[in-house]
């Protein structure tokens, strides 16, 4: 039998887990002002990931204008602070 670390056998059974899109999505809750400022953040209702696609939820119309438009650039800037690419599209509502 092989020896794994702790974070080699967690991260294994997060790859094959259901609750690994809510993971996920609270990592990128902690950093989600960071990545995209005050406001936007302040202005986020959710955030949720099913399989590859973020889902980002707000009730303001202008913002999610302007998110629309950053769609790729939330999905890069996700990618990058998860430290690898677990988003492929981004979803907003």
């Amino acid at each position: 039998m092989g020896q794994y670390s702790m974070q080699e056998a967690l991260q294994q059974f997060l790859n094959g887990s259901r609750i690994k899109g809510g993971i996920q999505a609270l990592q990128i809750e902690d950093v989600w002002e960071d990545i995209m400022g005050k406001t936007i953040a302040r202005y986020t209702d959710k955030l949720q990931i099913i399989g590859d696609k973020l889902i980002i939820t707000t009730a303001v119309g202008p913002l999610k204008n302007e998110l629309l438009y950053q769609k790729e650039k939330i999905k890069q800037r996700v990618n990058e602070a998860l430290k690898h690419k677990a988003i492929n599209e981004v979803i907003i509502q």
